[in-house]
C-alpha cells in the first residue's frame, strides 16, 4: 500500500493511479485496499471523476474511463495521427461544406480524435474526446472491419455478449466493408445523421490493419443526392492521409 495521500486532490490522482496501474476494473473493496483511503472518501472520488468522465462503471466495478485514455491516446498516437491529419481533413471539410472528424478505437468504444466542423448553421458533429460503444454507425463499423482480425473478433465476443443473432449480422455487415473498402450509414447513432467512413492504413502491406478512420457526417437531407460525391471525396482523404503517414 502506498502512503496515504493528504489533499484532496492527491486522493483523486491517488484513485486513478490505481485504476491505471492494476490493469483491470476494480471494485471498492479492492480500492480501498490499494489506496487505504476510506470508502465514504472513495465514493466521493468516484463520483467526481466518473462526472468528468475519466472513470466508468460497469457492475459496480471501475475502470479508466473515455477522458482517461483520450489522455493516454495523445501520448501514443493522437498528436502524431492529428498532424498528419489535419490539413486533409480541413481540405474535405471546406469542399463538402459537412463536419469532418478522425476517430479511433479504445477498448469497445470509438473515441474522436479531432473534428473539423461544418460551417452550416445546421451540422452534424461528433465532440472531440466523445465516446460511443463500437457497435453502430460508420465509424464503429470501419474501425471494426479494418482493425486486427483478433482484435475485432474480441471486441464482437464482448459488446455482443449473449446475442449471438446481433453478432453475427454485424461480422456479415464487416465483410461486406472491408470489400467495398468504406461504410455508410443512416440514424445509427443519431436521427437524422447520415454518415461515411473509411478507414487510415500506417502500413501499405496488403492486409496490414488500419490505426483509424475518416467520418464525413451530414444532415441526411442535406446529403440526400450528393452521397456518391461525398464517399469518393472522403476514400480520397482517407488514401491521402495513409499515404502521408506511410511515407513518414
Amino acid at each position: 500500500m502506498q502512503e496515504k495521500p493528504n489533499s484532496g486532490a492527491e486522493r483523486i490522482l491517488h484513485v486513478l493511479a490505481s485504476l491505471a496501474h492494476h490493469g483491470k476494473a476494480m471494485s471498492v473493496r479492492e480500492l480501498v485496499e490499494h489506496t487505504g483511503l476510506a470508502q465514504s472518501t472513495l465514493y466521493r472520488q468516484i463520483a467526481l471523476l466518473r462526472r468528468w468522465g475519466f472513470v466508468s462503471e460497469d457492475g459496480n466495478r471501475y475502470a479508466p474511463g473515455p477522458v482517461s485514455l483520450q489522455l493516454a491516446l495523445g501520448f501514443e498516437l493522437g498528436s502524431h495521427l492529428v498532424e498528419a491529419s489535419r490539413e486533409a481533413m480541413q481540405r474535405l471539410a471546406h469542399a463538402s461544406q459537412e463536419s469532418v472528424g478522425l476517430v479511433v478505437a479504445v477498448k469497445q468504444q470509438v473515441v474522436c480524435l479531432e473534428m473539423v466542423e461544418s460551417r452550416h448553421s445546421l451540422r452534424c458533429s461528433f465532440e472531440k474526446g466523445r465516446a460511443v460503444p463500437l457497435r453502430a454507425g460508420a465509424s464503429a463499423k470501419s474501425l471494426l472491419a479494418f482493425m486486427n482480425e483478433h482484435r475485432c473478433t474480441d471486441i464482437l465476443d464482448q459488446v455482443f455478449a449473449g446475442d449471438d443473432v446481433g453478432r453475427d449480422a454485424l461480422a456479415a455487415q464487416l465483410a461486406r466493408i472491408r470489400v467495398d473498402g468504406y461504410v455508410i450509414s443512416e440514424g445509427e447513432v443519431d436521427p437524422g445523421v447520415w454518415g461515411v467512413s473509411a478507414p487510415i492504413f500506417p502500413r501499405a502491406a496488403r492486409g496490414s490493419p488500419s490505426v483509424a478512420s475518416i467520418t464525413l457526417m451530414a444532415p441526411s437531407l442535406r446529403a440526400a443526392g450528393r452521397e456518391s460525391m461525398l464517399i469518393d471525396a472522403t476514400r480520397r482523404t482517407a488514401r491521402e492521409i495513409s499515404q502521408r503517414l506511410q511515407a513518414d
